[in-house]
């Protein structure tokens, strides 16, 4: 089946409902022109096009996509929300896109089952003791919620979790943020793509950009796409994964790499777990899905690649220290295993911000942070191309960071990358 063909397959009429009375969102065909084009569908490229909408009446915008809605990273995450980072940049806008996760159920009358269950970040030693107490600290600094439990109470609040001294990885306490937890992914991109639909932003699937238009000085005019070309003055790169490749076509060499990050889910299970246990020590986290299934994710591979499945040493290690952290996890059976493609930053934190080519705009470098700052980056991303401008939440972390040595090194400072 040919590209138009799957499209036309996937078009859905905006007077059609879902079983909850949702209308859902509109695949488009494309204009000739536009006010903005954002490039990717997934969760933040959604977000962008409903907040321009929404917050600066920039309706005249098109999102194109490669694939289809929400089909790349948005699919392949694990879902986990939290706000807990040590820094004040990264505090800050992971906070502001939590308060918006708070609120939008109601925001897009859309049930994305948003469970604030709770996030626990385990502790294995003495250094990540320390530095999780220091983290604790920090984001009460800033206003966010955050707890230091010892091991006794990590039991009581996650009766299943293997607190004996004699692991080859002992619990010697957790960071609590209660305010955490996870949402469904999928209806997430629905949500947007529906509301920012409705509000008249177009939305066309299986439309692969292979060039961009360039005018006097070298400004930005639109793009050249397997569908046509589409113009507009402002274009913004928000292709998980994929930006950088985007990026070269037009000469801009990004500060990023690319690398397949491996979840997997197990069968159906009964319920065992009430909140999400990430331990960054040993690169595993979990959470229970409302149907049953045990999600569970793992550290990024150390090779560059866009392979969408990861090496089994990564699986494999990761599988072994979740049973003994978790020893019932030993009669799961696993389902299905998957990689999504994430940008990484050299100091882990993401690109926000125009670029040195006039009228483009970037929104990269999520790593393994990007599903929980949906709301937040779309919110400053989309005030940022209206104004031209960054908006205060997204100023930290623009391009030239990696020019004046102001980085943010999150990774290497809040013990816990995910």
């Amino acid at each position: 089946m040919g590209a138009s063909a799957r499209l036309a397959a996937r078009t859905i009429s905006k007077t059609d409902m879902d079983e909850n009375g949702h209308r859902y969102w509109r695949a488009a065909e494309p204009k000739p022109a536009y006010d903005v084009i954002v490039v990717g569908a997934g969760g933040h490229g959604l977000s962008t096009a409903y907040y321009l909408a929404r917050n600066h009446g920039i309706t005249d915008v098109c999102v194109v996509e490669k694939g289809w809605l929400g089909g790349g990273n948005m699919a392949r995450n694990t879902t986990i929300i939290r706000s807990n980072y040590l820094l004040d940049e990264s505090a800050a806008i992971y906070d502001h896109s939590l308060k918006l996760w708070e609120g939008l159920e109601e925001d897009l009358g859309f049930d994305l089952q948003f469970s604030q269950r709770g996030v626990l970040n385990l502790s294995h030693s003495l250094q990540d003791v320390r530095s999780s107490i220091r983290r604790v600290n920090a984001n009460r600094l800033n206003g966010v919620d955050a707890e230091w439990l010892t091991a006794d109470e990590v039991k009581e609040f996650c009766p299943i979790v293997n607190v004996s001294p004699s692991l080859r990885y002992p619990v010697m306490g957790a960071t609590l943020q209660r305010r955490g937890g996870i949402a469904r992914h999928d209806k997430v991109a629905w949500g947007y793509a529906t509301r920012a639909s409705q509000r008249g932003v177009d939305i066309v699937e299986h439309c692969e950009v292979t060039g961009f238009v360039r005018g006097e000085g070298g400004r930005m005019e639109g793009l050249e796409t397997t569908r046509g070309t589409i113009r507009a003055p402002k274009v913004a790169l928000v292709a998980a994964g994929h930006t950088s490749v985007l990026a070269s076509m037009v000469g801009l060499r990004l500060p990023i790499q690319s690398h397949p990050l491996q979840a997997l889910v197990s069968a159906l299970f009964e319920p065992v777990l009430d909140c999400v246990v990430m331990s960054n020590a040993v690169h595993v986290y979990v959470s229970q899905a409302d149907k049953g299934e045990l999600v569970m994710g793992a550290g990024i591979d150390a090779y560059n690649g866009y392979g969408q499945r990861g090496s089994f040493h990564v699986i494999e290690h990761q599988l072994a220290a979740a049973v003994e952290l978790f020893p019932i996890f030993e009669h799961a059976k696993l389902l299905r295993t998957w990689a999504g493609i994430v940008d990484v930053c050299p100091d882990a934190s993401p690109i926000i911000g125009p670029t040195p080519i006039d009228g483009l705009f970037l929104n990269c470098g999520w790593g393994t942070g990007g599903f929980k700052a949906t709301p937040g980056s779309g919110w400053a991303f989309a005030e940022t191309i209206a104004t031209g401008e960054p908006s205060e939440l997204a100023k930290p972390f623009g391009l030239e960071r990696f020019t004046t040595g102001a980085l943010i090194d999150e990774h290497g400072a809040a013990a816990v990358a995910h």
